[in-house]
């Protein structure tokens, strides 16, 4: 794995998270790692997880509006 690749993928870590957010946040996790693997290193897998990281940030900042049980 690219160096810059592992980089990226600490920041979807999602344990520290309260639940609520954990719940929206362990599904970029989970694309994000299946991508690492599945994709050859270079550039645009770089480019992909840092997309897909901005997309993560954005989702768990809109789960901040839920209740605790998740609900809208």
């Amino acid at each position: 794995m690219h160096p810059s690749t592992g980089a990226l993928l600490r920041y979807f870590e999602h344990d520290h998270l309260p639940a609520k957010l954990e719940t929206v946040s362990v599904k970029f996790y989970q694309l994000a790692n299946s991508l690492a693997v599945m994709l050859p290193n270079g550039p645009e897998t770089t480019v992909a997880l840092r997309k897909l990281l901005e997309a993560k940030d954005a989702a768990v900042r809109s789960a901040l509006d839920l209740d605790e049980s998740g609900a809208k």
